[in-house]
């Protein structure tokens, strides 16, 4: 899942972004109001985390501006600004949550997955079942017929948007605007290699393909319950 961070503390940016990759985000950084408008308009995110605090234009004005516009992606505001008046105006502006510094970063990564579940009925579950694949978003972890399968972050990424959106044939281009940050290339083959490395160790398990490519579309990881499984 992506997630763009405004934030002009390089120092707190850092800090957040190490965190939140480890944890198997892909994340871009926008350190003033304008480049978060510009971020939003040009890329799929999951969530923003917004600093109130920030040049041109400041947290407010931008959660006000994406509202208006009709950007729905969730809004975490994250600030020095503590007094009841300032989390009242972030909240009104259109900020679905709202965390003050200092803060502990297991909080903020507990509501970055609070409002993830928040977002879509298909992310409230974090433990769930794709054919005979167990997954724990929390944990991170994966097990095929009750073995666990020892995944990196980033092929843990990829399994889960394909398994949360399982069955649905999912093209090159999707699967980078939500498991990838802005530096991703286009023309590289780092999608080929994570898919490949996923179908291997998943099928070390078992005899099942479940990952199938759909040359010219895609990639699809099959559920093959039956309704009445489900």
């Amino acid at each position: 899942m992506r997630i763009l961070l405004v934030e002009d503390d390089e120092g707190i940016s850092n800090f957040i972004v190490k965190g939140l990759q480890e944890a198997a985000f892909a994340v871009d950084v926008a350190a003033n109001g304008e480049d978060a408008i510009y971020h939003v308009s040009i890329n799929t995110y999951d969530l923003i985390i917004l600093d109130v605090i920030i040049p041109i234009k400041d947290g407010f004005e931008v959660c006000k501006e994406l509202r208006e516009q009709g950007v729905q992606i969730p809004i975490l505001m994250l600030t020095a600004k503590d007094e009841v008046e300032d989390r009242i105006e972030g909240l009104e502006a259109g900020a679905d949550d709202y965390l003050t510094k200092p803060f502990a970063y297991g909080e903020l990564l507990a509501r970055v997955h609070a409002l993830l579940r928040r977002k879509e009925k298909s992310y409230v579950e974090s433990r769930f079942t794709v054919s005979d694949l167990e997954i724990d978003s929390n944990s991170q972890k994966l097990w095929r017929e009750g073995k666990e399968i020892p995944l990196t972050a980033k092929e843990f990424t990829v399994l889960e948007y394909l398994a949360r959106n399982a069955n649905r044939v999912i093209g090159r281009e999707e699967i980078s605007e939500h498991c990838w940050n802005e530096t991703y290339d286009p023309f590289s083959n780092s999608i080929e290699v994570i898919v490949n490395r996923l179908r291997k160790k998943i099928d070390q398990v078992a005899d099942t393909t479940l990952l199938q490519t759909r040359r010219g579309a895609g990639y699809m990881l099959e559920d093959r319950r039956s309704n009445e499984d489900i």
